[in-house]
């Protein structure tokens, strides 16, 4: 017998001692996941979970925190008998979002899961058929036309007696509990693999252990691009689509073979998309509801009742149901009240774009790649240290709707479970709350906006410019100009088109603070000069209070991450000068601004000991403008040496930082000229 070929009996050992599981498709999905491990965190403001398993890998998940936690509630709902094994889990959402990637990703996992040895999926097949006559004609071998699992032949061996059935797994050394949690996930073979064992079970008068003679064992093939075990069905247009695409059909080869025309085999049910998945597999339904209506409606059938049929005769399925679609096909199809029976036998997850504008930019890395760009000359290409973190806020804040209680900076930043002043985690987790109530899905929290495929599409426009190619570098202004191509080309409602160009120059806006704070750091020669003067206002308005400050204003504490001992002058016209740049002109509106940094602060030495503050844009902006003023004598001088460079000293310091920049900011020559030059406009364009 072959390597990988066991006898019945050989199986039943492995799974008696605990090397193989008798699990369903459910079960195998969440036990893959929840062996992995979780934490829980909070998504704007709600505690959910994070799953450890898709965060692995190069190109893993990112973010979609909801969106995982749905569905392994689903799984493990139905791998402990719930409904969900009655139910399809459906990813609703606009186009780009990440609900494909999404389901791929959680295929790959499961081919990854399957294909060790302790996870491995196996079927059996019946040999030896010549034996039983000619009604086979010269077929020797045939295997489960769905991968059955072994043990639900053994629990069918004896025929649809249970009680015998379980007698003999008794005298095969199962335990009644064993055999009692085997019966509960219990179900009938497949209408060929019954008929054909039945002809077995005559020919050997009932003889159980002499019917194991036509048994073999046999890993089932493990083939994505097959759609063995994973498979992906695309939606098909009315002038293709036929149900024999997921079903399978009669087989005119097996008809010239065999005789009886009762016999089942003549279905080639492998021939259908869910055969193939039916031994505990995943079957992904790209855009369900794009299908045409007797499709959708073949899907109600196999959802509901985890059965392929065919003119009567039934493959039970033992399958994961997985299926998205837009927004938009959904809304249709919804609207329809003849079709209510499909969407209850369906869990709907709507799934909205990312959010959280530090996820986004490894998202944005995604959309990039991960391969060296190069020019048509085919020299180094350079990406500006700035474009990631301004495409990135630039189409998070499309995603973001209109509020009256927060500006579009602060849901920004509270989205990503930073801190945006006074404002509060509360006052977002409300917004959110009141949009969820809109019957209309695309009015939800982060719902519209410009998606993944948008974004690709501004860096393939970004790669085609030929401002790219001459300064061989692909700079941030250049993200920004595809931002708005994409916009003003594909979006057509004029509303929704002038607020995602109105958060655009809002982007922009950011990006200019960055850009200030570059100057700043190529000006003191420090990679983290202006995160050093931001940790120094932070220190100053904690230790202006202290009984320890000397007469000098100097004030001796303690470095709560490094714990050393540290001086530091207080220098009250820098805090003042900082807090009127914010806008806090009286003394009442600088004591509660310093109250909320100062609460803060306590809060992250609990949490993170290594927050620096940086998240507080209108703070980081107010210290750069005063530190430029102070620092270089005037922000207006800074400019005027930088744009006249006529004499030595000018051109000495302009060399100086665009070396800084080069060597120690992460820019090149050309994009580290441009971010100097965007500096000295007045404003954007």
């Amino acid at each position: 017998m072959g390597r990988n070929i066991e006898t019945l009996d050989q199986h039943l050992l492995k799974v008696r001692e605990g090397s193989r599981r008798f699990e369903n498709a459910f079960q195998s999905v969440s036990r893959m996941i929840l062996e992995k491990g979780f934490d829980k965190v909070q998504v704007n403001g709600n505690v959910t979970y994070d799953f450890h398993i898709f965060r692995e890998g190069k190109k893993h998940l990112i973010g979609m925190y909801d969106e995982i936690t749905s569905l392994v509630s689903f799984v493990d709902d139905g791998a402990k008998g719930g409904p969900a094994r009655e139910l399809a889990f459906v990813l609703v959402g606009e186009p780009g979002n990440g609900k494909t990637f999404f389901v791929d990703a959680l295929c790959t996992k499961y081919i990854e899961f399957i294909s060790k040895t302790e996870n491995q999926r196996l079927t059996f097949r019946f040999k030896g058929l010549k034996e039983l006559g000619d009604q086979y004609g010269n077929i020797e071998v045939i295997e489960s036309q769905t991968y059955e699992d072994p043990m639900v032949l053994a629990m069918n061996l004896a025929g649809h007696n249970i009680d015998a059935n379980k007698e003999w797994l008794i005298e095969k050394g199962f335990n009644e509990t064993q055999i009692e949690n085997f019966f509960l996930d219990y179900r009938p073979l497949g209408a060929c693999s019954d008929y054909i064992l039945n002809d077995i079970r005559q020919h050997n008068d009932g003889n159980l252990d002499m019917m194991l003679r036509h048994i073999e064992i046999v890993p089932i093939p493990l083939s994505p691009t097959r759609g063995v075990l994973v498979g992906k069905y695309a939606p098909k247009d009315k002038i293709t689509a036929k149900s024999s695409d997921l079903l399978g059909e009669e087989d005119l080869k097996r008809m010239l073979k065999i005789a009886d025309a009762n016999n089942p085999y003549l279905y080639n049910v492998k021939k259908g998309a869910l055969a193939r998945v039916a031994g505990g597999g995943i079957h992904f339904s790209d855009e369900i509801f794009k299908n045409k209506r007797d499709l959708v409606l073949v899907y109600l059938s196999v959802i509901q009742n985890r059965t392929i049929e065919l003119d009567g005769y039934k493959w039970p399925m033992d399958t994961l149901i997985i299926a998205t679609s837009n927004n938009a096909e959904y809304g249709d199809f919804q609207s329809l009240e003849t079709e209510a029976p499909v969407i209850d036998r369906t869990l709907i997850v709507n799934m909205a774009h990312n959010t959280n504008h530090e996820l986004q930019n490894q998202l944005t890395r995604y959309a990039l790649g991960s391969r060296k760009r190069s020019t048509f000359g085919n020299e180094p290409l350079h990406i500006d240290p700035n474009l990631i973190r301004a495409l990135s806020k630039g189409v998070t804040l499309t995603r973001l709707p209109s509020s009256d209680n927060l500006s579009r900076v602060d849901m920004m930043q509270l989205a990503a479970g930073q801190q945006a002043g006074e404002k509060s985690m509360k006052a977002l987790r409300e917004f959110i709350d009141t949009l969820s109530l809109n019957s209309d899905v695309r009015l939800r929290f982060g719902q519209s906006g410009l998606g993944h495929r948008d974004l690709e599409r501004v860096i393939l426009y970004g790669m085609k410019s030929s401002a790219t190619h001459e300064s061989r570098c692909f700079s941030a202004e250049i993200g920004f100009d595809g931002l708005k191509r994409i916009i003003i080309d594909s979006v057509q409602d004029n509303n929704e088109r002038n607020k995602f160009l109105t958060d655009i120059k809002v982007a922009k806006e950011l990006y200019r603070k960055e850009v200030l704070e570059s100057i700043f750091d190529a000006y003191m020669n420090q990679p983290d000069a202006i995160k050093k003067e931001v940790k120094n206002y932070i220190n100053m308005i904690v230790g202006i209070g202290q009984d320890n400050v000397k007469s000098d204003k100097m004030w001796q504490y303690k470095d709560p991450v490094t714990g050393e001992d540290n001086h530091l002058k207080i220098d009250e016209s820098f805090i003042n000068s900082v807090e009127e740049r914010m806008g806090h002109k009286s003394k009442e509106e600088k004591e509660a601004f310093r109250s909320t940094m100062r609460k803060l602060y306590g809060q992250k030495l609990l949490t993170d000991r290594n927050y620096d503050f940086m998240d507080q844009m209108s703070l980081v902006k107010a210290v750069t403008e005063v530190r430029l003023r102070s620092d270089i004598h005037g922000a207006g001088s800074l400019i005027g040496a930088l744009s006249n460079r006529t004499n030595e000293e000018n051109e000495q310091l302009y060399n100086r930082m665009i070396d800084t920049m080069v060597n120690k900011l992460g820019y090149c020559p050309s994009c580290a000229e441009k971010t100097i030059e965007y500096y000295l406009r007045p404003e954007d364009d």
